[in-house]
Formats: structure tokens, sequence, C-alpha cells
């Protein structure tokens, strides 16, 4: 079994946060090898993004969620600092706005959607309104208990229409998100990040937990499947991350689509 089959949720496996170790390597004890990796994944990735974009058959969209400090920042840094920026696209969900709470709640998911031939990536998502929602109490269970079918409906509609969804749960312990906290108070560089909201969250951690699993259990499926990595160790969530969303760029059998014109019949003036 291969790192990304490790890694997968499959559908109707009774999946738990608890079975998984946050600091779990799956075998991978070599920092520096798994460095060289993943760069080769990231020179891989941006080799097979710029296929993508000429083949424009496909989208890819990468839903990234985590609790704070999972790393959802430092993955895109890593894993995407190859990839052409005019074929790749981040969104990040904050608090709705006025106009999108007057819709649907993926109504402002469906608008950030890649265009065939990108690759996007949300910096939390569509998730977030059956986690933070329901761990807040923003709306009552009889609005969000609906909204998993909502949700795979959704994603089915987007991967039948040629998008190809990721969805990677960074997973860390609660003692990891003390230190890297602890560092965002000490370091100046970081305390930009800290916001008392992080503190209030953290209170609530086995309530984001157990909202956490209900969503990657009832939605992980074979056409949208939820990947959860081990992410204590910066390294291995690079490399995992990479690895994840190299192989399902090389399973589309991507191709450079042939000319417009017959280039022998093509002269170019000195």
């Amino acid at each position: 079994m291969d790192l990304c089959d490790r890694l997968r949720v499959d559908p109707g496996s009774g999946f738990r946060l608890a079975r998984v170790g946050p600091d779990d390597t799956h075998g991978w004890t070599d920092k520096e090898a798994a460095a060289d990796s993943h760069q080769r994944n990231v020179q891989r990735l941006a080799a097979l993004s710029d296929v993508m974009w000429a083949d424009d058959r496909f989208a890819l969209l990468v839903v990234l969620q985590g609790m704070d400090t999972a790393g959802k920042d430092g993955t895109i840094r890593e894993v995407f600092s190859g990839v052409n920026p005019q074929g790749c696209r981040v969104h990040g969900f904050k608090q709705p706005s006025h106009e999108e709470l007057d819709h649907d709640f993926l109504w402002r998911i469906h608008g950030a959607c890649p265009r065939r031939g990108e690759i996007g990536i949300f910096n939390r998502s569509h998730y977030e309104d059956v986690v933070a929602v329901r761990v807040n109490e923003l709306v009552p269970r009889s609005v969000w208990s609906l909204r998993y079918e909502q949700i795979n409906a959704f994603e089915r509609i987007l991967h039948e229409n040629g998008t190809r969804i990721v969805k990677i749960f960074l997973h860390i312990s609660k003692k990891e998100q003390k230190q890297r906290l602890l560092k965002r108070l000490t370091d100046p560089v970081k305390g930009w990040k800290m916001c008392p909201e992080d503190l209030e969250t953290r209170k609530q951690w086995g309530a984001c937990m157990r909202a956490y699993d209900d969503a990657i259990r009832r939605c992980s499926s074979t056409h949208a499947p939820w990947y959860v990595v081990p992410s204590d160790k910066k390294w291995f969530r690079n490399l995992a991350v990479s690895t994840i969303l190299v192989h399902t760029l090389e399973s589309l059998r991507l191709r450079i689509p042939p000319p417009k014109f017959d280039l022998s019949r093509l002269r170019i003036e000195d």
C-alpha cells in the first residue's frame, strides 16, 4: 500500500481522527531524504500543472482544512512554490459577508472554484459550514445536518464537469498546537497571526474533532476523497501533500494538445 492509499479515507470506513497519530510519518525517518523527495514532487507538480493548463480538460481543486496553526499557509507556500501563478489561484474563506449570507452557503464557494486548466486552492472552505458553524451553534442542527449531502451533491457536480477534488485535513495534536501558538506569542515575525479567537477555538478542541470526524467520514467519496495528513512534523506534511497531488494529476493522463495549425506551413520573417 503506497502513501496515498494509507492517508486516504475510504467511504464507509467508520473513520475516527483519534485513530490517526498526528506525528506518524508512515515509515519515513530520514528528514533529508523526505525533503529531497518532496522537492522532486514540487518540480513534477509544476510540470504537470503546465500540461493541465495546455490540456484544458480538467481543473484541480485542493481543499485544505485543519485547526489553527495546522500549517495551511505553510503547505501552500512549500508545495506550490514551483507552480506558474497564472494557472493557480488561492482563496481564503473568512467570515461570510452580508451578501454571502443572503445566499445558500455554497454560493460563494462555487464562484471561487477553478476553471479548467487551473489549480484552485481553498484555505478553509465549505467545510466550515459543518464544523465552525456547528461548534459555535451559528445555525440549528436541523440546518447544518442537511449540509453533508448537499456538499456531496455539489462536489459530484464539480467532478462530473471536469474538476478533480482533493481534500486534505492537516492533523496536528493539541500539544503541538500549544507550541505553535506560544511561538506566535514570542516571535515578532509570527505575532500578527495571533488573535484571541484562536484561544477560544482551542477550548473547543473536542467539539471540533467530533465535527471533523463527521465531516470527513460522511463526505469522503471516490470522486472527492479526504486525505488525513499527520502534520506535527512539517517535513512529512509537505512530502505527503505533494505526493498526493502528483499522484492525482498523473492519474488524469494529461496531454499536450496538437497545434491548431500546420506548423510546417508557417514562416517567420527575418
